[in-house]
């Protein structure tokens, strides 16, 4: 009898002490992940990009979140922009998107959804991605793109160009464009 109430004294004794503990999973695993906010927010924002005392471009957005002092850092437009370039003549190119990120470390804008590129001469592109180079002013995607000019219009997949247009190289390609000299 002895071995049988020290065996049920032991087994209530270990049922105690697992129910007696709380499981906290969650709070564990919560350890381990870092907050991850903006380390500056903005409402209804113009940006004005000047070089010289000239106006390079200026970015509209209703919404801005800047992410400085994650490991990557990087700038966050999650309602869209609107962004106007001017090149050393006053000539405007107008750029609209749904979302955009530009990424401060290679100065490269990831411009998502509904994105639209025109200038003042009625040259249209139209894509849902596109990336834009600000060290080096130019454009360029993967995905599919329709084109759209006085002389012409057309549609492929993948291209890159400067903001004006006047350099192309595209990969898949159909349609035709007269080149004004």
């Amino acid at each position: 009898m002895k071995k049988t109430g020290i065996l049920y004294t032991v087994a209530f004794l270990i049922f105690a002490i697992l129910c007696s503990c709380e499981s906290n999973l969650k709070g564990v695993q919560k350890i381990n992940l870092s907050e991850f906010s903006p380390s500056g927010d903005a409402d209804s924002i113009t940006l004005k990009y000047t070089d010289s005392g000239r106006i390079k471009a200026i970015l509209v957005a209703s919404k801005m979140r800047d992410f400085a002092t994650v490991k990557y850092p990087f700038t966050e437009f999650p309602q869209g922009v609107d962004v106007t370039l001017y090149d050393q003549k006053a000539k405007r190119t107008f750029i609209r998107s749904d979302y955009a990120i530009q990424f401060k470390g290679t100065n490269i804008i990831d411009l998502q959804g509904n994105v639209k590129i025109s200038t003042e001469d009625n040259q249209v592109l139209e894509t849902q991605q596109l990336y834009y180079d600000q060290k080096n002013a130019w454009f360029f995607t993967e995905e599919k793109f329709k084109f759209t000019a006085p002389k012409g219009n057309s549609s492929g997949q993948g291209i890159d160009f400067n903001k004006d247009f006047t350099i192309m190289n595209t990969q898949k390609f159909s349609g035709e464009i007269e080149q004004s000299e």
